[in-house]
């Protein structure tokens, strides 16, 4: 079918009872770019089914039946932070009770337990400690390369990398530069909550801002680094922030093409300062899904993070624009301290099993997006 034939059929097809989707439905399938405007009559729509249907048909043109996963390890080195994000209940401050600082050997051990089955990647974040050096976390790195020398190594966000500049007296260049040699790989998208100062003030004000976040970014793309990208949604913002956050992470992809992923986080109140607040609706998490997919058009990939949202729910977003649901994650702290209350780990045949479910064609992937064949303990990237 050629394109001109498959829009006019979609077009045929799309039927909604929002008047407002109808110029917008146009622009998603003519290809073209939607503005500040559409993205917000996207999230105030009544019709989400309509939402849905054209963030799936974006995601099939771009992907068709495929859905990605992976068999990676979390691994959080530290709990002891500096900030007082109101949104976290991971950190804690020095000297306090429940705080914890992994030793090499330890991280090193924690990298080898857990499943038999081999992981691609090692996924590493905690919290902004302020007496670690960043050769510590230097050393961590290449103590994994040495044990581990086929596994991807996706370490550090935005804010570790700020942080940890700041703290050596190093620029951020040199410091990404100095973390490439050690072994890392690419970058988490963590750290980036909601752009807006106003709800950024509230939220997380000892963090980097915005541009800050923004600016690193496009430094760890400069040095040739992948990352990701995330949005933090369900606490005080508005949806003009979401609007806001999503494009100024697409003006950044379109300098940059740097950004492999986004990655909507649904925020969990419990254990935190803002534990008043209502968790996210299975509604508001497949809407944030749709619209990521819909207003990111320069991003090749949008991920349903089952940890946060539930396997449930991320099944059915693969219906709603994502294509994929990360990885067996096999342990991880930051979310379950905040009162998630999925596993923490998930087998490789589970996350097959879910995406089979939903009609999708489940590809194990590494983190760079290439397929992984697996025979027992071992696995083959392709090139």
């Amino acid at each position: 079918m050629t394109t001109e034939a498959r829009v006019k059929e979609a077009t045929s097809t799309f039927v909604t009872d929002d008047a407002r989707l109808n110029p917008i439905a146009e622009k998603v399938l003519a290809g073209e770019r939607l503005n500040f405007e559409d993205g917000v009559a996207l999230y105030r729509s009544p019709d989400i089914l309509a939402v849905g249907w054209l963030a799936n048909y974006v995601r099939e043109k771009l992907h068709g039946d495929v859905a990605y996963f992976n068999v990676n390890r979390h691994i959080n080195p530290t709990n002891v932070c500096v900030a007082s994000c109101r949104l976290c209940a991971f950190g804690r401050k020095k000297g306090t009770d429940g705080t914890y600082t992994m030793a090499l050997e330890q991280a090193w051990e924690t990298a080898a337990s857990g499943y038999s089955e081999a992981v691609t990647e090692f996924h590493i974040v905690g919290g902004l400690h302020p007496d670690l050096p960043l050769e510590y976390f230097l050393d961590l790195v290449t103590g994994l390369k040495q044990r581990f020398p086929k596994v991807h190594i996706k370490a550090f966000t935005m804010v570790e990398v700020a942080f940890l500049a700041r703290r050596a007296k190093l620029t951020i260049p040199e410091t990404l530069r100095r973390m490439k040699e050690a072994g890392v790989d690419s970058m988490p998208g963590g750290g980036a909550e909601i752009f807006a100062d106003r709800v950024r003030h509230i939220i997380c004000d000892h963090k980097i801002d915005g541009s800050e976040w923004l600016d690193t970014a496009r430094m760890v793309h400069q040095a040739g680094l992948k990352s990701n990208a995330t949005m933090l949604y369900g606490h005080i913002e508005n949806d003009e922030d979401r609007v806001d956050h999503l494009m100024k992470l697409r003006a950044v992809q379109d300098e940059t093409n740097g950004f492999q992923t986004f990655i909507p986080l649904a925020f969990h109140p419990d254990n935190t300062p803002l534990s008043h607040l209502p968790r996210t609706t299975g509604l508001t998490d497949i809407r944030q899904i749709a619209v990521s997919r819909l207003v990111l058009d320069n991003f090749p990939h949008i991920k349903a993070y089952w940890q946060m949202m539930s396997a449930k729910i991320a099944q059915i977003s693969l219906r709603f624009g994502a294509d994929d649901i990360d990885g067996t994650v096999i342990e991880e702290k930051i979310y379950h301290d905040a009162g998630a209350t999925t596993p923490q780990g998930l087998r490789r045949q589970d996350l097959v099993r879910l995406i089979t479910e939903a009609g999708r064609v489940p590809v194990e992937r590494d983190t760079l997006y290439r397929s992984v064949t697996r025979t027992e303990d071992t696995f083959t990237v392709a090139v």
